[in-house]
């Protein structure tokens, strides 16, 4: 038997709905923002991801799916959606257009071939914003009140917004200098990544997994006493519209975002729940990114944005105890009775279904018992039953599956009775 590969999942019907409630929510709520979608290729030049993730980083070196098509190309299937934003911004001159700043989110699949564990997959879903031509704080503190706003309309009240400030290129120069200072002395005790990373882009080095209870990681400088003028005031201007609009949040000197081209605002969302078993406690994390475009050939605009993951966020619902809203009933199932009350109702489904009414029928032959426990089964609200009898009077009994009561319709009027109906 041929299974689905490791570090995918199958979304079963039961499952799906789900998805698409949390999607639905989404993309309404991003309209209450102004943000556009965007959707860009599954797969894209590998190169775009070795300078726009970054040489150094783990995703690139040792979690990429890359391959060569036939014309010999190197092409990658995407881990994650800044990248290919970006790119495509670049690429159809998003600068130019009159509408500044560029608000845009994507949704879909991204892939990194890493351990499968609680949470994580190789296949995993990400939804992400990116808000690009603008260095205001206020549009950081939009940002940020996105995230809050998301979580919090699904209902999550266990939530810890956790900020930070890794302060503009001048800044980060003068904290790196003095990382490498300090880890020099003890770098021989580290994992063989975090040596090679230590002139490279040595803020890696606090994010490794491998060492980062280490003493050394623990006592390590933070930004914050590397912050010029200019990114103290940026900073305190984000933190002061977070209080304005009574957002509560957490600062952590220690949150770094390592790759270079990220300045300024860092954050991430985490889940503040001592029950919580743990196996995931970061729901999503983000980042302003004042070099990226640049770095990939771009204009010298800015951007900011986050992104999450649809499984994390159906598993922080579950720890919650969140039943979703989902709706699983069903308008009506036709019961039938003979070939000639069969033939009929094939076509009289057909006119509901093209009328907005959600309708079935029987397709395996099941008696009028069977045929019964089927539309229980779906959660159908009413039911018909169509046999000789009600074709020859032209008059059908709508049974009401929750009140049990039953009303006689025109067969000719059906349609409308279903189209009248609010609750339908």
């Amino acid at each position: 038997m041929i299974k689905m590969p490791r570090g995918t999942q199958d979304i079963l019907p039961q499952d799906s709905a789900k998805w698409r409630y949390i999607e639905n929510r989404l993309h309404t709520l991003m309209e209450l923002y102004n943000y556009k979608e965007i959707r860009t290729p599954i797969f894209e030049s590998t190169e775009l991801f070795a300078r726009g993730v970054g040489d150094s980083t783990d995703v690139v070196q040792k979690e990429m799916y890359t391959f060569k098509d036939k014309g010999g190309r190197s092409l990658t299937l995407r881990p994650e959606g800044t990248a290919a934003v970006v790119r495509s911004y670049i690429e159809h001159k998003m600068q130019g257009e009159p509408n500044q700043p560029i608000k845009l989110y994507y949704n879909g699949p991204m892939f990194r071939y890493e351990r499968k564990q609680k949470g994580r997959y190789r296949q995993f879903n990400q939804f992400g914003v990116e808000a690009i031509g603008a260095e205001n704080p206020s549009i950081d503190a939009e940002i940020l009140a996105m995230v809050m706003h998301i979580y919090e309309s699904f209902g999550l009240k266990h939530l810890k917004l956790v900020i930070n400030s890794i302060g503009d290129s001048e800044s980060r120069k003068e904290y790196n200098e003095a990382l490498v200072k300090h880890f020099e002395p003890v770098i021989d005790t580290f994992c063989s990544d975090c040596q090679s990373r230590l002139h490279t882009n040595p803020m890696r080095i606090l994010d490794c997994k491998i060492d980062r209870d280490k003493e050394a990681v623990k006592n390590a400088p933070c930004i914050t006493d590397y912050l010029n003028n200019d990114s103290k005031s940026y900073y305190e201007q984000v933190k002061l519209h977070l209080d304005n609009l009574n957002i509560s949040y957490v600062e952590d000197p220690n949150l770094v975002r390592g790759l270079d081209y990220y300045t300024h605002t860092a954050f991430e969302l985490m889940i503040d729940n001592p029950e919580y078993d743990g196996a995931i406690t970061t729901l999503c994390g983000g980042g302003r990114y004042n070099g990226l475009l640049q770095l990939l050939d771009g204009p010298d605009e800015t951007g900011i944005g986050f992104a999450l993951s649809i499984e994390r966020l159906l598993m922080a619902l579950d720890e919650e105890g969140i039943s979703l809203d989902v709706r699983e009933d069903f308008d009506l199932f036709v019961v039938t009775m003979g070939e000639d009350a069969d033939r009929y109702a094939v076509k009289l489904i057909n006119d509901l279904r093209r009328n907005g009414i959600r309708v079935d029928k029987d397709y395996l032959n099941r008696k009028i018992k069977g045929q019964m426990k089927q539309a229980d089964r779906l959660n159908a609200k009413y039911t018909v039953v169509i046999g000789d009898q009600e074709l020859e009077n032209n008059e059908i009994g709508v049974k009401n599956m929750i009140s049990g009561e039953t009303e006689n319709v025109q067969l000719d009027e059906l349609i409308n009775y279903f189209k009248n109906r609010k609750e339908v």
